[in-house]
This record gives structure tokens, C-alpha cells and sequence, in this order.
């Protein structure tokens, strides 16, 4: 019988972890870097709240957007306003495996090129924006000096369905090494701590039985009445 109370207390145990397992995993920072700004934004984050990370890629490597007068980087963005809603008009990107039903908030952080976003990240959010739907999503944006507000509209269009947070966030290259206090700001600002809050009903409300033992391990087919008894893996005087 004492075999029996420890496989009921490993279970609750399990029960427990699963819970906490689940609940730590909620959230998912995404975010492409070209000049390792986006990076350090992203570590800064990610040391201030529980995430996932998810590095976007470009298939190609070794690119210099910014040559010949951002020759390259232009092109790509001109490709994508001249068709935003072909494929073929975004550049490639590595393959990516994460799955977004595992995570109920997306953080998207991201470059601004030009005054739009840059166009890695556009690929990522043009393939799985629409699985975004219904999720909280939020977004920095890394910037040397220009409004953001082309980055803003260029994730409404992509990400069409999400619940955004109330405000974005820019971090400008003069502000960036004051990153810390301004995305411990920010997350107060959205309330992120209660707008990602999961509601996941407490171990009581799981339909989990209550188990009474004896000091000896043995299990007692009811409530007893009066002295020292383990009751669901805690020791408890009953009166």
C-alpha cells in the first residue's frame, strides 16, 4: 500500500511540473539581425521575461544590403511593395521549424529598413502570419534614427489577426544601450505580465482526489476523524 501513496504523490508531483511546464512556454521572440542592434535587444528581453527564441535567417549569406548605396536592400523592398502578396516577391529564408500553436504571444523583433521592415523578417511574417491569428503580439523595432510607424504598418498588413499590445516599442541606435529600463518599461506599459497571463485551472480544480494515509503508508478508505495522517502527500492533524 505504500507503493500505491507514492505513485499518487509522484502523480500529483507530475501534475505539478506539467502545469508549470506548460505555462513557461508561452511566449515566442522572434527576430531577424543584421547588425547584431536586433540581438542584443532580444538577450536584453529575454533576461526580463520567460520566451522562446526563434533566429529568422536569410537563405542566402554574406549579403551587404547596405552597398553601393543600399543597392540590395532597396531592391528587395521595392520587390515586395511592387507585389506584397506573391511569394516570389520576398527573399528566402532558412526553413523554419517552430511550431506557433505552442505559443499563445509572439514577440517580433525586428530592423527597420528605409522606413519599412526589414524584408527577412517580412518573408517570416508573409508565411506565418496568418498562424498568428488571435495571438498577443508584440513589437520592437530597431531603428537608426527614423519613425517606425512604415515597420507598424508593414506588421498589421502581414499579421493581420493578432491582438497587439497597446504600444510599440522603438529603440533607436542613441538609445540602445538604455535597452534594459526601456523594455522593463515597455512591459509594464502593455501590462505584459497580465495580458499573457495563462488562466490554467489550479491543481484543485483538475478533478484530483484527495487521498488520506496512515503514518505507515497505508491508504484509508475515508476521511478519518481525528489524528496525524498524510493527506495528498502533506502531513496533517485532523481534530
Amino acid at each position: 500500500m505504500a507503493k500505491i501513496a507514492l505513485g499518487t504523490w509522484a502523480w500529483v508531483a507530475a501534475m505539478l511540473t506539467l502545469l508549470s511546464t506548460s505555462a513557461s512556454a508561452k511566449t515566442l521572440v522572434v527576430y531577424y539581425s543584421y547588425t547584431n542592434y536586433c540581438r542584443e535587444i532580444v538577450t536584453t528581453l529575454t533576461s526580463q521575461i520567460d520566451a522562446d527564441v526563434l533566429e529568422i535567417q536569410p537563405e542566402e549569406k554574406g549579403l551587404k544590403y547596405e552597398a553601393n548605396g543600399y543597392a540590395l536592400g532597396t531592391q528587395l523592398l521595392n520587390a515586395i511593395k511592387a507585389n506584397p502578396n506573391n511569394a516570389s516577391s520576398y527573399p528566402a529564408i532558412d526553413p523554419v521549424t517552430t511550431s506557433l500553436n505552442d505559443y499563445e504571444t509572439i514577440v517580433i523583433v525586428t530592423p527597420l529598413w528605409w522606413s519599412q521592415m526589414a524584408a527577412p523578417m517580412q518573408t517570416y511574417l508573409f508565411n506565418y502570419g496568418g498562424q498568428m491569428a488571435g495571438k498577443h503580439i508584440g513589437l520592437i523595432v530597431s531603428s537608426a534614427s527614423s519613425s517606425i510607424s512604415g515597420v507598424v504598418a508593414d506588421c498589421k498588413r502581414l499579421v493581420p489577426g493578432g491582438k497587439y499590445f497597446s504600444e510599440n516599442l522603438w529603440i533607436n541606435h542613441a538609445n540602445h544601450s538604455r535597452r534594459a529600463s526601456l523594455v522593463k518599461n515597455w512591459l509594464t506599459a502593455v501590462n505584459y505580465n497580465s495580458v499573457t497571463a495563462i488562466n490554467e485551472p489550479s491543481i484543485a480544480d483538475k478533478d484530483v482526489p484527495t487521498c488520506y494515509y496512515d503514518l505507515n503508508g497505508r491508504r484509508l478508505a475515508q476521511k478519518p476523524l481525528k489524528g496525524i495522517y498524510i493527506v495528498n502527500g502533506e502531513k496533517r492533524v485532523m481534530e
